[in-house]
This record gives structure tokens, C-alpha cells and sequence, in this order.
């Protein structure tokens, strides 16, 4: 494939992936717009979420549009919260948290992409018990020229429990109700965050390799790609070099 229709595809796969996001960021501003209150100054979670929506660069256009929607009298669109549980290839636990106006539509998709890649859709809380429910607050290492023991007792101070270093990233974790409580305390300390919400963190990992891997990559874009799915975890682990040769 010439170079500049390589370049166009990958930048197509890019914007649809933001896109995506978007419309996911778009449905949660909405649920919870209706749910608390338009006014993200009195409903802080609607805040959040609007700051975790903006650090994507979601135009403020579509965030305004989200809450108009919201407040709209006429508008009787109703999303429910549901999260599934279920196994990948290679024995991998995976949750799937959803917002969706069609019950049996998504739970026929979200089975579907479990049953195409080598995986079984399970019952509610058969591997939750696997991951913890924690606050995460992600700062970027570029942003802040801030050292790991001074962001770890800044973020100590305000009420966490951890501090994990990644190459582009600090990841602070929370419990999950004193997430608000330590992203308002390293706020005051000047910070602006790439993301803070409540995730489910893997106790332990599992590694799996080869075809298992392939399939494993695969479920979690189908998952992604699915407008009614907001996150997905899973506790795999592949090796750096594989996973660069399954990306390519």
C-alpha cells in the first residue's frame, strides 16, 4: 500500500476511535445530566465527566449539546447501567460496563463478541471478585515536571492509597470514595489530570501468548468499538515484543 494511503487509513482509524469516544463521553454527560443536574458546578460527577471528556479534546459543542439534550422535556431517551462479566481466550477475566437504551440488543452483541474470540459470557459476579473498585487520577509525566516522591506525598497528604510510575504517566489510586476528596486536594497543588474516575483494577494478571493473545487484542477493540459499551477491563498481560508484533 502506497505510504500516503497507509498514512490516510491509519488517520481514518484514528478519528473513528475519538470519534467513538466521543459518543460514549456524549452518553454518560447525558445519563448523568438528567440524573443530578445540568449544572456541573452542583453536580460534581457531571463535572468529571466533563473534564475527563475535555482531556480527550471533545469539542465543548458536543458536551453543551449533551446536556441540552438532557434537560429537554420532550426527550424520553432512558439508559440503563449494566455491567457483564465473562471470560476471554485463555482463561483472561474481563468486565464490560455499558450504557444502553436496548437491553436485548446489547446483551446479544456483548455475548456475540465474547463467543467470536475464544470467549463465554458469564454470570454477574463470577470474576469481579478477581479486581479491585478503585479511584484512579492519571497526571501526565509531560505536563508536570514533577518528581515521584514529591507526587506521592502531595497525593498521600490528600488521601491515597498508591502511587504507580509508567514511562508517560503517574496513576494515583483511591479508595473509591475518597476519589473526589484527592483529585480536589492535588487540584489545589496545581495539577490537571488526564483522567479521573472509578475503575476495576486486577488483583492479579494473567499471561497469555500467541493465538490467545491475537484473539485477546481483538475482543477488547470489538468492546471498544461498540457505542454501548463505556469501559472494559481484563487481567491479561502479553510480553512487550509480542504485543508490538500483534499491533503491527
Amino acid at each position: 500500500m502506497p505510504k500516503f494511503k497507509l498514512f490516510a487509513a491509519k488517520k481514518g482509524a484514528a478519528d473513528q476511535k475519538k470519534n467513538n469516544q466521543f459518543v460514549k463521553f456524549a452518553r454518560q454527560i447525558y445519563v448523568e445530566a438528567k440524573k443530578g443536574g445540568a449544572d456541573p458546578n452542583a453536580n460534581l460527577k457531571l463535572k468529571a465527566i466533563i473534564a475527563n471528556a475535555r482531556a480527550i479534546s471533545m469539542p465543548m459543542d458536543n458536551v453543551e449539546r449533551a446536556i441540552k439534550k438532557a434537560t429537554d422535556a420532550g426527550n424520553a431517551d432512558d439508559y440503563d447501567e449494566i455491567r457483564y462479566e465473562g471470560y476471554g481466550p485463555g482463561g483472561v477475566a474481563v468486565i464490560v460496563e455499558c450504557l444502553t437504551d436496548n437491553r436485548n440488543r446489547t446483551a446479544a452483541d456483548v455475548r456475540a463478541i465474547f463467543n467470536k474470540r475464544g470467549g463465554n459470557l458469564g454470570e454477574t459476579g463470577s470474576v469481579s471478585f478477581m479486581f479491585d473498585r478503585k479511584g484512579v487520577i492519571t497526571i501526565d509525566r509531560e505536563e508536570f515536571d514533577v518528581d515521584e516522591d514529591t507526587l506521592l506525598m502531595q497525593a498521600l497528604e490528600a488521601g491515597a492509597e498508591d502511587l504507580v510510575t509508567h514511562e508517560d504517566s503517574y496513576e494515583i489510586f483511591t479508595h473509591p470514595h475518597e476519589l473526589d476528596q484527592v483529585k480536589h486536594g492535588l487540584e489545589a497543588e496545581g495539577y490537571t489530570f488526564v483522567n479521573a474516575s472509578l475503575q476495576w483494577i486486577p488483583q492479579n494478571s494473567v499471561k497469555i501468548t500467541g493465538d490467545d493473545a491475537a484473539k485477546m487484542l481483538k475482543m477488547m477493540e470489538a468492546f471498544e468499538d461498540n457505542d454501548d459499551v463505556q469501559n472494559v477491563y481484563a487481567n491479561y498481560e502479553i510480553d512487550d515484543e509480542e504485543m508490538e508484533q500483534l499491533l503491527q
